[in-house]
């Protein structure tokens, strides 16, 4: 089950789990749509993959499976990974 961490690690953005702002690659490094497309050309920093839109999880069903509260920043923020 997906964690749907509550932040970007670029920016530390808010992103509840009802955004349609995170974007997340296979290992569930998440960041804004803005960093991931600004900043990171919609490849993870972190493994290299790519960076899709995260998914919307119920609202009925995050009592019983609550999002991730644990914030994740990388020191230093993100790179552009062009340069």
């Amino acid at each position: 089950m997906l964690e749907l961490r509550p932040n970007c690690e670029c920016c530390d953005k808010d992103l509840p789990p009802n955004s349609s702002e995170a974007v997340i690659c296979t290992f569930e490094c998440t960041f804004c749509s803005s960093c991931a497309e600004s900043v990171l050309q919609h490849q993870c920093p972190n493994c290299g993959g790519n960076l899709v839109q995260r998914p919307i999880r119920p609202e009925s069903l995050l009592a019983k499976n609550p999002a991730s509260t644990k914030r994740i920043l990388k020191q230093g923020g993100c790179v552009t990974l062009n340069s």
